[in-house]
């Protein structure tokens, strides 16, 4: 993780955690991460190349709202897998679980309106834009417009 993508300056950019200085760093947040799995309703996973059964990104829940049966998603990925369409398979394959063996009805997520791509991810995995959150965020260029993308339940049928 440290090695492929957590410490690359370039990766974290958009992202709400700056890259990590150490491996130590990397180590402290893994070891925070593992207990959580214990109760069922964490969701957190890595990726994996299947060619090479290397680690390369992260996909997780950042936010489970349960009173709604929504989660809001978050991901990261070595620069060198970037473009190959790796990403929207996660994200599809993890939003087809969340729906299908969780019992979602909603899944969004967000962008910096200066990182068009990470929403080209959203709308080849299915997900449909839903509009701009003038400075609604904040990252590690400091505050920013969230484009927020979802996908509903009923949206995968048609």
């Amino acid at each position: 993780m440290y090695a492929n993508w957590a410490s690359d300056p370039e990766v974290t950019r958009f992202l709400t955690w700056p890259a990590h200085s150490s491996v130590d760093v990397t180590k402290a947040l893994l070891t925070d991460w593992i207990p959580r799995y214990e109760d069922g309703g964490y969701f957190n996973w890595a990726m994996e190349y299947k060619n090479t059964g290397k680690v390369i990104g992260n996909i997780s829940v950042v936010k489970l709202i349960e009173s709604i049966d929504a989660a809001e998603m978050g991901y990261c990925m070595s620069r060198a897998y970037w473009g190959q369409g790796l990403m929207p398979e996660a994200l599809r394959t993890v939003m087809d679980y969340l729906f299908d063996v969780v019992g979602l009805n909603r899944v969004a997520a967000c962008h910096d309106a200066n990182n068009p791509k990470s929403g080209r991810v959203m709308e080849k995995a299915g997900m449909k834009l839903e509009g701009i959150l003038r400075a609604a965020g904040k990252n590690n260029l400091g505050i920013c417009d969230d484009v927020w993308h979802a996908m509903i339940r009923s949206d995968r049928k048609k």
